[in-house]
């Protein structure tokens, strides 16, 4: 029999293109470390009715959330009424705000730090879309960055960083609808970069400038993160199902037999010995055509590097319409499910000129091997996310407090100038 959920426990629900996965986790023990997480549970189903990373067949959606929500409970023995839900799909925008208080010299309070916090609440604009995160990210003292705690210093300004992610409204409130349609409360939607970046990313990457690409099955993620916070990102809609789509295609196969073939034979490299390798084909249609036949594995990684080679050139002039040009060490983090493809960091780092690796969710005890692979960063990125328990300014309360806003409430737009600072 499963038991009533523990207090602090989390369960993370990851909705993708080709699978649903579902993790339960709580804390670990005290003095174990902040960032500890101890896995008690997970689940994944295959995903149906997601298309591109949107909701494209509600019931069939539904179900994979239930079937991989209810194998994660099995396995920790727990029953779960809330899940922390990742989104992934294009249409993601990132952008970084300043609000600014004169102080004139007096000590930071609380109530100074609340009411700036409301004034920043106060002047978020989505522009028609819907806000996901609206966060305090880094303190200004006096023109100074990067203040964490500027509780009882003295400052004549007193400012702070907005990050804001927002995004199309309707696909978001789809993904809530199916959530809920599973009996399950939403207690936040998550975007998957802000996620995935805790996954797989070092607070020192973050700080000193890294780009997170994410190759999921049906989107590529692009993200820039500097300062210590995401600072950009953008979608390209392409990913590791074009690839299998490619080989299906190319070797007149069946999508399930294509997938198993990129997974045991593909790679981004090519070597001499691949055109004496062969690979059976199975059969295409029903009457067994196809069955019998042979490819070399020359001609499988052909294909696969033609598809890889327009992927890389999308992610490039995404990386330049970020600013991500500085100095060639500047590195690229590859995840999701497309970089486990064998050889994808060494295409890549050629392919885009920067040192690249392949980022895997760190940080998580009893975490499942299966589970344990760049493909599943995201689940683990939204379950660190719940853990952190961040401030979000839309849940701010108002404030009597009469301090006025430099600027009667200006707010500068500081997203170009931190990627040429970082």
């Amino acid at each position: 029999m499963a038991k009533a959920a523990p207090e602090g426990l989390i369960t993370a629900l990851d909705i993708g293109s080709s699978k649903v996965s579902a993790m339960i986790a709580q804390p670990g023990p005290e003095g174990s470390g902040a960032s500890e997480l101890i896995v008690l549970g997970t689940g994944q189903r295959e995903s149906r009715g997601v298309k591109r990373g949107y909701i494209a067949d509600m019931v069939a959606t539904e179900a994979a959330v239930r079937e991989a929500v209810e194998q994660a409970e099995r396995i920790a023995g727990l029953n779960i009424e809330d899940v922390w839900v990742g989104f992934s799909a294009g249409g993601l925008i990132s952008d970084v705000a300043e609000v600014e208080f004169e102080l004139g010299g007096h000590r930071v309070e609380q109530s100074d730090i609340d009411a700036l916090l409301h004034a920043g609440r106060n002047s978020i604009d989505p522009q028609g879309r819907m806000v996901l995160h609206a966060q305090p990210a880094l303190y200004t003292l006096d023109g100074l960055t990067g203040v964490k705690k500027p509780l009882g210093l003295h400052a004549d300004r007193l400012g702070v960083h907005i990050h804001v992610v927002a995004a199309d409204g309707s696909p978001v409130r789809n993904l809530d609808l199916c959530v809920r349609s599973a009996h399950l409360e939403v207690k936040s939607i998550i975007a998957a970069p802000v996620a995935t970046g805790l996954a797989c990313l070092s607070e020192e990457e973050r700080e000193l400038g890294v780009a997170l690409v994410e190759m999921g099955a049906g989107i590529t993620n692009v993200s820039l993160f500097a300062g210590g916070m995401l600072v950009g990102l953008t979608s390209i809609a392409m990913g590791a199902a074009d690839i299998t789509d490619d080989i299906a295609s190319a070797f007149g196969t069946r999508r399930t037999q294509a997938e198993r073939m990129k997974c045991f034979h593909g790679s981004a490299n090519a070597s001499p010995r691949d055109n004496h390798e062969m690979i059976p084909l199975g059969a295409s249609g029903e009457d067994g055509a196809g069955e019998g036949s042979q490819i070399t594995k020359a001609q499988l990684i052909g294909v696969i590097r033609q598809r890889l080679e327009h992927q890389m050139a999308e992610i490039r002039q995404a990386l330049a319409r970020l600013k991500f040009d500085g100095p060639v060490g500047r590195q690229v983090v590859l995840t999701g499910g497309g970089a486990e493809l064998k050889g994808v960091a060494d295409y890549a780092q050629a392919a885009l000129g920067r040192s690249v690796r392949i980022g895997r969710p760190r940080g998580l005890t009893g975490l499942p091997e299966a589970h344990s692979g760049p493909a599943f960063a995201t689940l683990a990125g939204l379950a660190f996310y719940a853990a952190s328990d961040p401030i979000d300014l839309r849940s701010v309360a108002p404030v009597t407090t009469v301090h006025r806003p430099r600027g009667a409430g200006l707010v500068r737009k500081l997203i170009q100038a931190a990627r040429a600072n970082y």
